[in-house]
């Protein structure tokens, strides 16, 4: 699945020095013989092909240091086309995957949450994705990323990107699934139901980080981007699946924290997909501070007149923060939306850009 492939062909060795002068003066030697020995070697960690780190065994922040110095060294992956079925894991920050094309290259699964697990229980949301990272600084290019399990009704959840960390960058990705396509960690503050976030960050402290998702393709059908991140959609498909339902599809599902500025934004993307005029909705509230703001997007006329529900919580009307500005489409009526859903103006539009809410 990986290409490693150098350009050169002289094997090169980063040095990395860290203790007393004692030390220097060994990493002085080291480089003498590994020039002897016909090794190059380098201070650019990222174009290593080997990292020596020279510190003091004797004290425990040395090591520590050590192993960070290591940890936090960026990667880049290039992933040729193929259809890997498999799950993947990325526990490591400053990791950079580039596939081939986003339509070439397809990692793939089929875990869902109904899904029996050897001691009997179910698999659960959370334990169902194909591609898991939970890491800072990572970025995905031109990589389909599937979970291929099926509609909700017959196999419940099946998480095709489970994402949690800052500064998570999506680009030219395709986001393929059915119910709960996409998961923005971490996770709401609470559970509802006890054992409802069994999984891998089930433990993990409550961060919400920033994401940014530009040029993807993402699909499902209930519920299919949800989770508590700060997230940005910039120029995205978002494609809803019919399933003979009266509402077929609920595009989004955020669980924003109390107090937090941003939840999810949309700018210039599309909500799409196969279903009948009016029966999908633009998002409800996972939890009852759910914000998600809309900026010049196109809506289908498979969007709901009123666009946004409450799941049922008439408390969110006070809480939750929906808003639109400067959208076009068959599904844009304005004037049919209910009362806690904003209607911003440009100065107050402003305050989304991608600038303010990644940060870059």
């Amino acid at each position: 699945m990986i290409d490693t492939t150098r350009d050169s062909a002289v094997p090169s060795v980063c040095l990395i020095t860290m203790g007393c002068a004692k030390n220097e003066v060994d990493s002085a030697a080291m480089a003498r013989r590994l020039r002897e020995a016909g090794f190059s070697v380098t201070e650019e960690a990222s174009s290593a092909d080997a990292i020596i780190v020279n510190t003091c065994g004797f004290l425990e922040s040395a090591k520590q240091e050590a192993i960070d110095s290591i940890t936090s060294v960026p990667e880049t992956v290039f992933i040729k086309n193929g259809i890997y079925k498999e799950r993947v894991e990325i526990h490591k920050d400053n990791i950079t995957l580039i596939g081939e094309n986003a339509d070439g290259t397809v990692i793939t699964n089929n875990y869902y949450a109904f899904m029996p697990m050897e001691d009997g229980s179910k698999r659960g949301t959370f334990r169902s994705y194909t591609f898991f990272v939970q890491a800072n600084h990572f970025n995905a290019y031109n990589i389909t990323f599937e979970n291929s399990a099926g509609f909700g009704k017959k196999v419940g959840q099946a998480i095709a990107v489970y994402a949690e960390g800052d500064d998570l960058v999506f680009k030219n990705c395709h986001m393929l699934g059915h119910q709960d396509t996409l998961f923005t960690g971490p996770l709401p503050m609470k559970e509802k139901q006890p054992g409802g976030f069994v999984g891998p960050t089930e433990f993990a402290p409550r961060i919400p980080g920033r994401q940014l998702y530009e040029d993807c393709f993402i699909s499902g059908e209930v519920d299919f981007i949800f989770g508590s991140a700060i997230c940005y959609f910039k120029n995205c498909e978002l494609y809803a699946l019919n399933r003979n339902e009266t509402i077929n599809s609920y595009y989004t599902a955020p669980s924003t924290y109390e107090g937090q500025k941003y939840g999810y934004v949309f700018e210039s993307c599309s909500f799409s997909g196969n279903c009948p005029p009016r029966t999908t909705m633009l998002s409800r509230p996972w939890r009852i501070y759910a914000k998600v703001v809309l900026i010049r997007c196109d809506l289908s006329e498979q969007v709901s007149e009123t666009g946004f529900h409450d799941w049922n919580k008439p408390e969110s009307h006070e809480t939750c923060y929906y808003a639109e500005y400067a959208c076009t489409g068959k599904g844009y009526v304005p004037e049919k939306r209910p009362d806690y859903v904003h209607q911003l103006t440009e100065r107050e539009a402003g305050e989304y850009t991608r600038e303010k809410v990644f940060g870059r």
